[in-house]
């Protein structure tokens, strides 16, 4: 079966969530992902998780969720012959991607201007939190302190109570988004010109970018937005625009509707005071605590039925196990699994894009450290002794199950 990227090599330095993400989407579409670990413990998400539990006892979720489709070998890449091993191999790549601090993997040999000596047509996508250069070029490029500075966490949440960051790595997954837009469009543009090029991806401008309607709105309208008290869904909206309570202990959110046709599908004729536009977003709270003494008359499913039925727009709120059973994600085929060595079977999220003719697959499971490094080394011509003396040295280590 043919893949969109297949025959295209990324040599991947990137650890924790940004650029694996990246990385596995591209793997995802057919590329050779070799990733290029620390020799010993690894990208450092193994050694995180959630629960203070562990996949099959050892391995980390963190890590099984982003480095699918790829191959692992785990360097000491402060060795002088793991650079030049590293620098023979870069001149097969197509990309590059890492996403340390600015300056650290320069400072090893392994910069845009290390690779392009020797491969004048490589892609060189560099992920981080606050760009290259600048006043926070040396703090920690978290995905909860990005969304802190860049307006996110202060547009959500109660007003009475304090902001709420995202429940996701949102930050981390649109960098990854945006690190796979440019490695794209680089490789389109290297097949019109033969030209390689060097990309910078960060964090702060990406989350930024995403929030670009709140800023236009804020920046020319003259307004900040303020949380309300209430649960209306977003700060600049007026209601019935939230989440609401239902009888049996559920929750529905309301999006776009008349309101009008809402409070008469409530059977609430007394809301109609509220239908004017100024007055939904002026008493926004109160008209949310009188349509949610409403909606909690109703049962979940009910309410839904009533709901969908004249065409509001709404949904049942749904934790993650719920949702992964939910009929639309069933009949996608969005939750899959797949074999890991130690894992055992590992329930994932399913490629989301899909192709006609060169459809995403799942190939090979996240890999253990270092899995494939002798058959990635012997690939590019290194000898049995040659890749045995690596590992009795320590710069390179095999985690082979």
């Amino acid at each position: 079966m043919n893949k969109a990227l297949e025959g295209v090599r990324i040599l991947d330095f990137s650890h924790l969530l940004q650029g694996p993400f990246a990385t596995q989407l591209l793997g995802d579409m057919g590329a050779d992902v070799i990733k290029i670990e620390r020799a010993g413990a690894g990208d450092m998400f193994r050694g995180m998780t959630f629960f203070a539990k562990w996949v099959g006892g050892s391995e980390s979720p963190n890590f099984l969720a982003w480095n699918r489709n790829k191959r692992s070998i785990a360097l000491n890449l402060k060795s002088r012959k793991v650079h030049a091993i590293i620098m023979e191999m870069a001149r097969s790549a197509d990309v590059v991607v890492q996403n340390f601090r600015p300056g650290v993997l320069a400072k090893l040999g392994y910069g845009y201007d290390d690779f392009r000596a020797v491969n004048p047509r490589v892609i060189y996508c560099s992920g981080s939190g606050y760009g290259e250069e600048g006043p926070y070029v040396e703090r920690p490029g978290q995905d909860m302190l990005i969304q802190g500075l860049a307006g996110l966490i202060a547009n959500t949440g109660r007003g009475d109570q304090a902001p709420v960051p995202a429940g996701a790595g949102l930050a981390d997954q649109i960098g990854a988004m945006n690190m796979v837009y440019g490695i794209l469009s680089a490789l389109y543009y290297r097949e019109k010109t033969g030209k390689g090029q060097k990309i910078e991806v960060n964090l702060l401008a990406g989350l930024l970018a995403h929030l670009n309607q709140e800023y236009v709105a804020v920046l020319n309208l003259g307004e900040d937005f303020v949380r309300p008290n209430s649960g209306i869904g977003h700060p600049g909206m007026q209601a019935p625009f939230g989440v609401y309570e239902t009888k049996d202990g559920g929750y529905v959110s309301i999006a776009m509707s008349p309101f009008k046709t809402l409070y008469e599908v409530l059977e609430a004729p007394q809301l109609a005071v509220y239908d004017d536009l100024k007055t939904l977003f002026d008493k926004r709270d109160e008209v949310f605590e009188k349509v949610n003494a409403e909606t909690r008359k109703f049962a979940t499913q009910d309410l839904l039925a009533r709901l969908l039925a004249v065409d509001i727009w709404c949904a049942a709120v749904k934790d993650i196990r719920r949702a992964a059973e939910d009929p639309q994600v069933r009949h996608m085929g969005m939750i899959t699994s797949y074999d890991h060595p130690r894992g055992g079977k590992v329930r994932v999220v399913a490629p989301a894009v899909k192709m006609s003719e060169t459809p995403a697959t799942i190939d090979r499971p996240a890999p253990l450290v270092g899995q494939h490094g002798r058959e990635i080394l012997a690939e590019f011509g290194l000898s049995k002794d040659e890749i045995a003396a690596l590992e009795a040295s320590g710069d390179m280590t095999v985690d082979a199950a």
